[in-house]
């Protein structure tokens, strides 16, 4: 007799992915289906979509170690990747069958993608961003991977107390998260403090050991990001940070139970927020302490896996590039130089010839003050052996651009990493500035701003390091996910290749004209206006009529 809950990984069907989703309920989830929620259902139909990546998954990685193709690797502090069912069903490209299947079980689809919990992993377009990259690298078949922090509570739930907003942690993984994998082999070690002893190796070499303080383990979780039709499917890889030491036996057994887990709060605090508020002293040390955290991780993991294939860090610019968003990894200019250095042998300027070969910046702002700036002492306690590295970058570039015919002596100090003004702190962003082989903006309009004004005098230096990319959004959540009325009609005037190259849309002009068209894209408008109407009064308990102006303006 045939097993009415036989997994059947493979199968996309109506009736295989039924039971596949029964399969999992029970066996998985450990629920009769007369008595299952629709969270249940949810986590039901989330590892039956996930197994049916899994294939895909392995075969991309296989693909990318069997061609040794270049790899793209995207630290990002945030990435708002949002709910992750929807997306896995639309770009496996199974959302109908999915919706069948869940039909013929007598549960709504509906309701289970409204049972996901959305990841708190990012606060808005920066976090938006990268997860819109993530999905573009998957869909161009681009050997993608991205690295961030596994956030407990992400940035916060709102809460109205009296009229007033409060913040209240929002805890997404309090049910864990069916599409992650934990990585206990994928572990690194991150220190914070100690102190810099200089030595000298075998060979007479001097060379310097960082020791000390604080060891913090980052443990790897990793999601899978299908592109389009689920041919490419790239890692997310984020960070959990865990003590080396659990429990303080010693304090615990003579009641000072506080002392006993300091450490594992003091370490697992790292992953525990989004942005921690820096208005206190405490606060600017936990943030550096994330940004610095994941970065040395995935700057470790990089490594391992670069050395898994080749025998030498020297060719490390031929086989992977790494885009930093915005500032906050800019502390990997000295962490990729330090573990060239330190770790791998590597002298100072053939290791910052490696460091700028693969680094890649893309700058957010052009306002001076929002730029992140590190005071000089904080790094001095809790990077030692960065601020060392920091320094000597600085007074190479310096002296290089000393001896340049074109130098011009007032203008050194607006390009120095080290800000002598108001308390000495590091310049963050001229820090990746001067670390990376190229720096983008996010719009030409941007771009052309950035020479003119927070970089123009490192402009003058480094003319052709300024290039622009302009970025953007995915179609595929942001048109095919989110208005599937719309997509319908324009995938049914101009074909469905929009879907994978947007640039097609302007074929739309041609029917601006035509009164059908019009009656048929008013119409999907109107089923929207009708869908938001019953969500308002569903969550609020006011009526709205569709045929009234909705004015809306959503910023997280």
């Amino acid at each position: 007799m045939e097993n009415e809950y036989d997994l059947g990984r493979r199968s996309l069907d109506r009736d295989g992915l039924k039971k596949a989703i029964l399969g999992k309920l029970v066996y998985s989830v450990g629920k009769d289906p007369e008595h299952a929620t629709h969270h249940d259902w949810f986590l039901a139909t989330a590892l039956a979509v996930r197994d049916r990546m899994v294939d895909g998954w392995m075969e991309t990685t296989r693909d990318i170690y069997g061609k040794d193709r270049k790899r793209v690797y995207y630290l990002s502090l945030e990435f708002l990747i949002g709910r992750l069912l929807a997306e896995g069903l639309r770009n496996l490209m199974i959302v109908l069958p999915v919706r069948e299947a869940l039909d013929d079980l007598g549960i709504d689809m509906e309701r289970v993608l409204e049972a996901e919990p959305d990841a708190a992993l990012g606060n808005g377009g920066l976090g938006r961003l990268a997860a819109c990259f993530m999905e573009s690298m998957a869909t161009l078949g681009i050997a993608g991977f991205g690295y961030g922090i596994r956030y407990e509570n992400g940035l916060f739930k709102q809460g109205l107390d009296d009229g007033w907003q409060v913040e209240r942690p929002e805890d997404w993984l309090a049910f864990g998260n069916p599409f992650e994998f934990e990585r206990p082999e994928a572990v690194h070690v991150v220190r914070f403090g100690g102190h810099v002893r200089e030595q000298r190796d075998d060979s007479g070499r001097r060379t310097s050991v960082w020791e000390g303080g604080q060891r913090v383990l980052a443990v790897a979780y990793d999601t899978m990001i299908a592109g389009y039709g689920g041919n490419h499917i790239n890692t997310l890889r984020l960070w959990s940070a865990q003590s080396g030491n659990l429990v303080n036996l010693e304090a615990f057994n003579r009641g000072d139970y506080m002392q006993a887990m300091s450490d594992q709060v003091s370490a697992e605090s790292i992953s525990r927020v989004l942005y921690p508020n820096d208005a206190t002293p405490a606060g600017q040390e936990l943030r550096l302490k994330q940004e610095y955290f994941f970065t040395t991780a995935s700057l470790q993991d990089i490594i391992r896996r670069h050395l898994s294939m080749h025998e030498s860090l020297d060719n490390l610019g031929d086989h992977v590039a790494i885009q930093l968003n915005d500032t906050h990894p800019a502390i990997a200019v000295p962490e990729l130089m330090r573990l060239l250095i330190d770790e791998h042998g590597h002298d100072f300027e053939p290791a910052l010839a490696i460091t700028r070969s693969v680094i890649h910046y893309t700058n957010h702002t052009l306002m001076p003050e929002a730029l992140e700036r590190w005071p000089v002492q904080l790094l001095e306690n809790l990077l030692p052996r960065h601020m060392q590295l920091i320094y000597d970058i600085n007074a190479h570039i310096l002296g290089e651009l000393r001896r340049r015919p074109d130098n011009d002596d007032p203008f050194l100090g607006d390009v120095s990493v080290i800000d002598e003004g108001y308390g000495r702190a590091v310049r963050m962003g001229h820090l990746a500035f001067l670390g990376s082989r190229r720096v983008n903006g996010v719009s030409a309009l941007h771009t052309d701003l950035m020479k003119k004004t927070v970089f123009r005098n490192l402009h003058r230096y480094f003319p052709e390091r300024i290039v622009n990319e302009t970025n953007g959004i995915t179609p595929r959540r942001w048109l095919l996910g989110c208005n599937p009325p719309l997509s319908s009609l324009v995938s049914a005037v101009i074909g469905d290749g929009w879907i994978t190259d947007a640039g097609q849309l302007g074929q739309l002009e041609s029917s601006l004209d035509d009164t059908h068209f019009l009656d048929q894209f008013a119409a999907a408008k109107r089923h929207n206006k009708e869908r938001l109407a019953r969500l308002v009064e569903r969550e609020a308990g006011i009526a709205i009529d569709p045929d009234s102006l909705f004015d809306i303006q959503i910023k997280r």
